[in-house]
């Protein structure tokens, strides 16, 4: 069940017996909405506080970060760029060989 399905169900199940526990204590339509009213808020909060415990002690007890994984998947990663810069490197060197040697060849027509 998700958090907030659980909020509203708790909430409406607090409507329910203020309404009921303000039938049975009060004696007039203003204590029947006052009871009413603080009953639903307490439970509306009261389940606010149980899905921020629940959502706490999950994620602290399910969460579990597999550190070796990651680190052999990141050094591949880094092998990786590390051989693409090799590579862009050397076409950079090779493509300013050919721009020197056009150069020296227009140059030498020229002259």
């Amino acid at each position: 069940m998700l958090g907030e399905n659980f909020v509203y169900f708790f909430t409406v199940q607090g409507f329910f017996i203020g309404i009921i526990f303000g039938i049975l204590k009060s004696f007039d339509a203003e204590g029947l909405l006052v009871y009413t009213f603080f009953i639903t808020i307490f439970f509306y909060l009261f389940s606010h506080v149980i899905i921020a415990l629940y959502y706490r002690t999950i994620t602290g007890k399910a969460y579990n970060f597999p550190k070796d994984i990651h680190e052999k998947e990141l050094d591949i990663f880094v092998k990786e760029i590390n051989k693409r810069e090799k590579l862009i490197d050397s076409a950079c060197k090779i493509t300013d060989i050919a721009i020197k040697m056009n150069s020296e060849d227009i140059a030498g027509q020229k002259l």
